[in-house]
Parts: structure tokens; C-alpha cells; sequence
């Protein structure tokens, strides 16, 4: 039998049929000498992929011969055939064979001992890649303990002469340290007496593999680190300037693991003058860096088009009620990872020794704060001025990695230093252009703070240049820059919107296609930031083509359609009714994306590829901000269509991203014409009253908002509905640690909105109050305490306008916490005038009621500047 590697993978599943067939390949890989290894190892990786796929359905003469075979040729003399059959052996495990192979374990750690250099090494490697498959499976009762023997056997290869088998010992106990795995934790003293013997070990894979264990063992075993601390320190100085770049990888993941414990700033003060310039040495691009980048070529790619492989899917993230001003610029949603600012030079191995040392930078000066600034200013002074265009170009980076944590250091050198950097957008050279554009970035806050002629203009005016430069690269870059740009400004661009908006649209007949995604960013933040400024019809001849014709030329399955969805989302919520003449047909292709989703997951609902549900999320999303830019205007619309049928469907959608958005538009469509809502409250309600499960935060908080706008247009007919929610609604507002968007969103959010569930409350006191007001001794203390920090505006009015409407009807409901009463009414700057008066009659009330002796001792209790407030307002 041969193989070409070509081999069509619909011959394979024909092959599949007859139940020899992985008999053979198993015949090939371990007796067919006759055979080139290459040959041998593709049979055992077809075979790999059939145990994968059909493992079960193997008839049992089959996996036996296939099992035995494995076990006797783990010792190969070949290592490629070694490495396959290991492979093999981990994928059979990983199938819940270890329970149904009693024997591979003991087998595997008895071939440890061989005196054979090919069987122990072959075993190792099979133990290892078990270790790395089925950790937790190892350290279950499933096997009865089997970690209890095989840890303490690899600890006695960690001093074997071979390199490989030292290697492969730590690579094995490295997978059971964040685990916390028991018997690692036995003899955890043992093993770190261990590591310290191997780490000037000449193999650079051993060395790897201590750093990694040391990484690792910060996390879990600090108390164990602690008293070594300084000669670890000193250890990791020497590794991160390792002669191998993944030894040094490895090492530079400890700095920015201990910047996360406690102890750094204790451990780490001392070594700081070393450790400074070491990180910074490894922020500069290495050769194979520069020549993958192309970074000596004066590169013109603008006009070449992009590999389809090289952009990153995009993700939609769904419409919150607390959203607006927090997007990351990557249009990815990347929460997990705070460096993704890290993020110009993507095209190279995703995560290498610059990134890790930048972000390692980043997080250090968080902890150290202005003192990172006295070991790294000389450096810095010495960089950003080099003749040598990679040395000055790891300088502007370092300046833009500090940027955070020595931000008020820093204040000081930047009147120089953002001119030079201006400067800089205009270098010979596109990686020092683009990395320059994000440090700018990075200190756009302060530049905005500024007189707009001293910096911003000059920005401005270079940043827009940068965007239509001839690199790609810097492109995206400027695009990023100019979208935080953007963010931080606001209104102060409104004086220069046509010459952003030229240069932006100029841009869209420019750009290749990875960097059209970013310029719908740019765009929909630029609306978001401006707002109605960007209502005036000479802006939106400019913008509104170029969006319609791109709009026109996306076909329903593109994902391309989410940036420009989400785009157009901003941009029909900043023009408000600028946007009526475009909004007929965008509205409708929402409409029919949510129809079509729905459809086919009516038609395949347990198909294994799922229609992409992201569509109808974005279609949902945009929908809302049509209702939100165009108010009563949509309402023809909405009359035309069937939206609301269609939300019904996708209130009860299984995916919680598609609820939330359509309890989102529920929200805004009840504000913009609830006459077509009306009819379908008493199907809606119920179906918001299970929504409101705060594990599930952002549906939660959508589902809420929406019944607090439903209450203000039901009035007293919202009365046979109180009950399907109120009293989670009180539940939740009584969590004792309900996560923050939905207590205090203080910021600038998308609905300036305070807790949802306390805004609820106090709407639905306020239509219902008989109904609400019984509980209000069950909710005061919390729906005050939250309220308290919201700024004046709409929501707060409403709500507690319902909150007096139910002291009046329940005035024992308050009487215990009273005091967070008084607090939240001096919370107040500027009240409407019949709402100050409410406030005098229930602290007049109260305190005739109680006699002026009373209150004089329930006021001293107040803090002075509450007490001083409610004498001046109120006189009490």
C-alpha cells in the first residue's frame, strides 16, 4: 500500500467502509520496514484521524491489535515513527480509553526503566503528550490515583544524562502545577529543589521547561517561591536574555505573572534598574522579524490585495444597555487579554518576546507607577533620538507601553515629546509610521486636555495622513489610533469634521479589505463621539454614499456585513432623522436577515452547522439604532412589517446574545412607537419576567430596561403584569454583590442609565403603586444606596417619582432606613420643581411625625455635608 499525501479524504471514507482497512494502516506504520518513514508516520496520522472520528464503531479484534501493536513499537528506532505512534497511544486515551486500557499506564511507566535509550524516550513522549490530553483525568478517582505513582517516577528522570528525557520528565509534572494536582503538591519541595539543579541545563529545551514550572509554580506555590526569591529574580534576568528566543519567551511570561501578586512590588523594587533595560532590549523587532515584515524594503503594498487568511474573524458583540463608550478597537472582543493594545505587529507569530516584554512593561508600570520612570528615562532618552531606525523604533514603543501606569510622570516631557512623536508619523520607515501611530494613542487623553491648536490639531492633521498612507500597515494603524482618538475628543472634532470626513471617505476607495473592517470603526466611532453634529447635509453627502453603495454590494451570507452593520448602527443614531432617506431599505434587509436566520433554524434546528446567528444579532442591533436615531419616524416601518412576530421569536431564541438584542430593541422600539408594542404586551411580559436571571448579566439587563420603558407608556394597565416580575426584580436589586453594570453604571453609558432593576422598580412603583408599594421595606435600602451615584436626568426622575408615589402609600415601608432616603434626595443638584416638592413633603412629613426632638437626634447622626444640603434645600 502507498500513500500519496494527496490522497482525496472522500477515498479515505470509502476505505473506512471495509473493516480491515485500519489494520493495514496500523500494519504500514509499525512492520512495513520496506516503506520511507515519511510514508509510515502518514498512515499512522490517517489512522490517528479514524480513531478520532470512529473510534467506537472499530470492532473490538481491531482496537485490540491496534492497542498491542502501539505498546510493542513505542521504541522504533525512527524518531518520526516514535512521535506517531505516541500520538496514536494519546488519541486512543483521550477516546475514554484509559479506563477501558488498564494496562497503558503501567506498561508506559515500566518501559521508563528500559535500557534502551528508543523505549524509555518513546514511552516518555507518549506519557507526555497523555499528561498534556488527559490531566484531569489522571487525577481522578476514574483510575484510582495513578498520578501517585507516576509523579514521583518522572521526578527521578529530572537527573537523567539524556537531554530529551530530562525534558520530557519536567514537560510531564508541568502539567499538573496550576491544577493544584495532590500528589505534585506532596512532593512539591522535592520538586523545586529539582528544577533549581537543571537551570543552567545546556539543552535550551530543559531550560524552557524550568521557566515554564517556575511561571507556573508564582501562581500557585508563591509560599514556596518566597524564600528563593531573589536568586529567582536573578535566574529569570539571565533567562529573558537567553540566547534561544523561546527560553526567553518562557522566562519574560514570570514578569508579567508576578506584576499580578501582591508581593511584586516587595520582591521586585531592588531589581528594577536591571530588569528595565532587559525588557526594553526585548521590545526591538529581531531580524526575522524585519525581514518577515519587510520593515528594510520601502513597501508601497497599499495597492496589492490582502490574503483572505490573514484577517481575523470578526465577532459582533451584542447591543447593552452599558456599551457605548467601551468597545475595544479591535472590533474583537477580547476581554480576557487587557494587552491587546500590544497588538501592531500581528502578521508575525502571534505572541513572541516583543509583545510579551511590552506587555510586561505595561503591567509593571501599573504596579510601580512613576517609580519605573527613574530607571527608564535615561534609556528612553537615548532611544527615541537613535539614528537607527529599529532602536528608535522600540523606544516610541516603550513610550507608548508606560503610557498607562507612569501617565502622571510622564506629564512633565510631553509638551516635547508629542511634537517629536508628531514628528515621527512622518519617518522613512512604515514600522516606525505605525508604531508610532499607537503610542500617539496611548497618550491621546492628555492630548485632548490640552489647548486643541497646541496638539490635537497637529495630530489631527498627521494622523489623518497616516491614514491614507501608502503601506497598509500604517493605514490600520492610523485607522486604530484615530478611532481612540476619536473616543477621547468627542465634540472637540466637531470643528474639523469635513476634513475628517474627506479623508475617511477618500479612505474607502483606498483601502484593501482588512482595512475597510477597521474604517467602519473609525466611522461608527466618529459618530458615536460627534453624535447630531454629524447631522448637517453636507456631512452626510459625503459619508452616506460610499456606506450605501458597500451596503449594496454585500451579500446577505458576507460577514462583512457585521462592521457595516454595527457602522450604520452608529451612524443612523447620530444623524437621527438625517438618516430618513436611507432608512427604508436598510430597515427592511434587518428585517429580512432576521427573517432568513430564523427560517433556517427552523428548518435544520439539530443540524451540526448551525446557521450563523450572528447575522440576525447585528440586523437586531442595527434595528435598535434606527428606533433610537429615528424615534416616531420608524413607525410607517414597523406598521409595514412583520418585526414584531419576528421578535417574539427571538425573545425565546436558546442563544442568549440573540435575547439580549432583541429585548434591546423591545426597548427601543416601545420608546419610539408603542402603538404597534401594545398589542403584544400580555405575550412579551411573561417572557421578560424569565429573562430576569442575573447570571446571564447583559440579557438580564436588557430585559429589565425594557420593562421600565413598557411600565412608562402601560401606565396603571401595567397592573396584571407587576407580579411576573417584581419580585426578582427585588432579588436582584438585593444580590450582594450584583456586578457593576447592573448597579452603577455611573459613566457615560448608551442609556445614561443607573441599575436597571432600580429604575424598574421606581417606574413600576410609580404606574402601579398599590401593587409595588407593600414591598418597599424589602428594596429601599439597596434602591437608594444605588441611586444615590447616578447623575440628574431622565431615568432618575422617573424612578423616583415612583419611589415617592410608594412612601406615600406605604410611609411605614421607610421608616427604618430613612437616613438612605435623606441621602439619596441630597444626591440631587437639580431636581424638576414638583419633584423637589414631593422630596419637602416626605421630610416634612417625617419629621413632624416623629417630633422635633426625635429628629434632632436622628439628624445628628447625619455626615455634615448631607445635613448642611437638606437644611439649605429643604429647610429640615
Amino acid at each position: 500500500v502507498t500513500f500519496q499525501p494527496d490522497t482525496r479524504s472522500w477515498q479515505l471514507e470509502q476505505l473506512n467502509h471495509y473493516p480491515d482497512f485500519n489494520n493495514y494502516l496500523i500494519f504500514v506504520l509499525t512492520k512495513l520496514k520496506s516503506e520511507d518513514e515519511p510514508t509510515r508516520s502518514l498512515s499512522g496520522l490517517i489512522l490517528k484521524n479514524n480513531v478520532k472520528a470512529h473510534y467506537q464503531n472499530f470492532p473490538n479484534g481491531v482496537s485490540d491489535f491496534i492497542k498491542s501493536e502501539c505498546l510493542q513499537n513505542i521504541g522504533d528506532s525512527s524518531p518520526l515513527i516514535r512521535a506517531t505512534v505516541g500520538i496514536l497511544i494519546t488519541t486512543i486515551a483521550s477516546k475514554g480509553e484509559l479506563q477501558n486500557w488498564p494496562e497503558l499506564l503501567p506498561k508506559l511507566c515500566l518501559l521508563l526503566d528500559s535500557e534502551d535509550y528508543n523505549t524509555c524516550e518513546g514511552a516518555f513522549g507518549a506519557l507526555q503528550k497523555i499528561c498534556e490530553d488527559s490531566a484531569e483525568v489522571l487525577d481522578s478517582d476514574m483510575l484510582d490515583r495513578p498520578l501517585n505513582v507516576m509523579i514521583p517516577k518522572f521526578l527521578q528522570f529530572f537527573k537523567h544524562s539524556s537531554p530529551k528525557i530530562r525534558s520530557h520528565a519536567i514537560a510531564c509534572v508541568n502539567q499538573f502545577i496550576i491544577s493544584r494536582t495532590q500528589a505534585l503538591m506532596l512532593h512539591i519541595d522535592g520538586f523545586i529543589e529539582n528544577l533549581f539543579a537543571l537551570a543552567t541545563d545546556e539543552e535550551p529545551e530543559v531550560r524552557k521547561n524550568v521557566c515554564r514550572a517556575l511561571v507556573m509554580l508564582l501562581e500557585v506555590r508563591m509560599d514556596r517561591l518566597l524564600p528563593h526569591m531573589h536568586n529567582i529574580i536573578e535566574y529569570m534576568l539571565q533567562r529573558t536574555q537567553d540566547q534561544d528566543e523561546n527560553v526567553a519567551l518562557e522566562a519574560c511570561e514570570f514578569w508579567l505573572t508576578l506584576a499580578e501578586q501582591p508581593v511584586c512590588k516587595d520582591v521586585l523594587c531592588n531589581h528594577l534598574s536591571k530588569l528595565t533595560p532587559v525588557l526594553v532590549n526585548g521590545m526591538k523587532y529581531s531580524e526575522i522579524d524585519i525581514i518577515l515584515l519587510k520593515g528594510d524594503v520601502e513597501e508601497d503594498d497599499e495597492a496589492i490585495p490582502d490574503n483572505e487568511q490573514d484577517i481575523r474573524p470578526r465577532f459582533h458583540r451584542s447591543r447593552t444597555v452599558a456599551q457605548q463608550y467601551e468597545g475595544d478597537r479591535d472590533g474583537i472582543e477580547e476581554d480576557d487579554d487587557e494587552d491587546d493594545d500590544l497588538e501592531d505587529d500581528d502578521t508575525i507569530s502571534d505572541w513572541n518576546l516583543r509583545k510579551c516584554s511590552a506587555a510586561a512593561l505595561d503591567v509593571l508600570a501599573n504596579v510601580f507607577r512613576d517609580d519605573l520612570l527613574l530607571p527608564i528615562l535615561p534609556l528612553l532618552k537615548e532611544l527615541l533620538f537613535h539614528p537607527e531606525w529599529v532602536i528608535k523604533e522600540s523606544g516610541i514603543l516603550v513610550l507608548g507601553a508606560i503610557a498607562e501606569g507612569c501617565m502622571q510622570g510622564m506629564i512633565a516631557y510631553l509638551p516635547e515629546l508629542i511634537p517629536h512623536l508628531v514628528q515621527c508619523l512622518s519617518d522613512k520607515k512604515a514600522l516606525v509610521r505605525s508604531i508610532t501611530c499607537w503610542t500617539l494613542s496611548r497618550y491621546a487623553h492628555w492630548v485632548v486636555s490640552q489647548p486643541p491648536d497646541t496638539y490635537l490639531k497637529p495630530l489631527m492633521t498627521e494622523l489623518l495622513k497616516r491614514i491614507l498612507d501608502s503601506n497598509k500597515r500604517v493605514q490600520e494603524a492610523a485607522c486604530s489610533a484615530f478611532a481612540t482618538l476619536e473616543e477621547e475628543a468627542c465634540t472637540e472634532l466637531v470643528p474639523y469634521l469635513a476634513y475628517i470626513l474627506d479623508t475617511l471617505v477618500f479612505a474607502f476607495s483606498k483601502y484593501q479589505h482588512k482595512n475597510l473592517l477597521i474604517l467602519y470603526d473609525a466611522i461608527g466611532t466618529l459618530a458615536d463621539s460627534v453624535g447630531h453634529h454629524l447631522n448637517k447635509p453636507e456631512y452626510i453627502q459625503m459619508l452616506m454614499p460610499p456606506l450605501i453603495a458597500k451596503w449594496n454590494q454585500l451579500k446577505d451570507e458576507d460577514k462583512d456585513l457585521f462592521p457595516l452593520l454595527e457602522c450604520l448602527s452608529s451612524v443612523a443614531t447620530a444623524l437621527q432623522s438625517g438618516f430618513l432617506p436611507y432608512c427604508e431599505p436598510v430597515y427592511q434587509r434587518c428585517v429580512n436577515l432576521v427573517q432568513k436566520t430564523l427560517a433556517q433554524t427552523m428548518s435544520q434546528p439539530d443540524q451540526y452547522e448551525a446557521p450563523d446567528k450572528d447575522f440576525m444579532i447585528v440586523a437586531l442591533d442595527l434595528l435598535s439604532g434606527l428606533a433610537e436615531g429615528l424615534g416616531d419616524n420608524i413607525e410607517q416601518l414597523v406598521a409595514r412589517s412583520n418585526i414584531l412576530t419576528l421578535m417574539y421569536q427571538c425573545m425565546q431564541d436558546k442563544m442568549p446574545e440573540v435575547r439580549q438584542s432583541s429585548f434591546a430593541l423591545l426597548g427601543d422600539l416601545t420608546k419610539a412607537c408603542f402603538m404597534h408594542v401594545k398589542p403584544c404586551i400580555a405575550d412579551f411580559m411573561p417572557i421578560l419576567g424569565t429573562n430576569l436571571n442575573p447570571e446571564l448579566i447583559s440579557v438580564c439587563n436588557n430585559a429589565t430596561w425594557a420593562i421600565g420603558e413598557i411600565s412608562i407608556q402601560m401606565g396603571a394597565e401595567m397592573q396584571p403584569y407587576v407580579a411576573m416580575v417584581l419580585h426578582q426584580l427585588v432579588e436582584i436589586i438585593n444580590r450582594p454583590n450584583t456586578p457593576k453594570t447592573l448597579l452603577e453604571n455611573t459613566g457615560t453609558t448608551r442609556w445614561h442609565f443607573a441599575e436597571p432593576a432600580t429604575i424598574t422598580i421606581g417606574r413600576l412603583g410609580y404606574v402601579c403603586p398599590q401593587e409595588v408599594a407593600p414591598m418597599l421595606q424589602q428594596f429601599i435600602r439597596p434602591w437608594c444606596t444605588s441611586l444615590r451615584n447616578i447623575r440628574d436626568n431622565e431615568e432618575k426622575d422617573s424612578a423616583f417619582r415612583g419611589i415617592c408615589t410608594m412612601i406615600s402609600v406605604n410611609p411605614g415601608g421607610v421608616v427604618q432606613d430613612f437616613i438612605f432616603f435623606c441621602d439619596a434626595v441630597a444626591s440631587w443638584v437639580n431636581p424638576k420643581d414638583d419633584l423637589r416638592d414631593m422630596f419637602g413633603k416626605i421630610l416634612h412629613g417625617f419629621k413632624n411625625q416623629v417630633g422635633e426632638e426625635n429628629w434632632g437626634r436622628f439628624s445628628d447622626q447625619f455626615p455634615l455635608p448631607l445635613k448642611e444640603r437638606l437644611a439649605a434645600f429643604y429647610g429640615v
